[in-house]
């Protein structure tokens, strides 16, 4: 694919979130490493399960949330992979739901946190997330 192309891609994803205040705007691995590569944001992606309480309660109480939205959107590509239905990238394993993992633009991991946190610990352990 092109890098104009791509740039295309990535300003329509960026475009369409702002749009749309209905919360957090969630992509596709392969899109998020394309976006990462124009913006070099770090790639955050929420592994959860079919059936995993914390992981539903997360979604509404966190992610549903505009304000929440947007600063995900400013700072990070957010990404969800159903592990009901798919499978972690890089062979990753996951023993904990919800659990999420930082990658940097050329795939290195760079933290993992776990568990199911209310919108201002949330933010306040993704504050000091950095990919130097």
């Amino acid at each position: 694919m092109s890098r104009v192309v791509r740039l295309l891609i990535a300003a329509f994803a960026i475009t369409a979130t702002s749009l749309c205040a209905g919360g957090t705007q969630w992509r596709s691995w392969d899109m998020a490493l394309e976006e990462a590569a124009l913006t070099q944001k770090i790639i955050m992606v929420d592994a959860v399960k079919d059936g995993c309480r914390f992981c539903t309660r997360m979604e509404k109480n966190v992610f549903e949330d505009a304000q929440m939205a947007a600063y995900l959107e400013k700072r990070f590509i957010p990404v969800k992979i159903n592990l009901s239905h798919s499978t972690m990238p890089m062979g990753i394993s996951v023993q904990v739901m919800p659990s999420f993992y930082f990658f940097t633009a050329d795939k290195k991991l760079i933290k993992t946190i776990q568990g199911s946190w209310n919108q201002e610990d949330f933010t306040d352990l993704l504050d000091n997330i950095r990919a130097d």
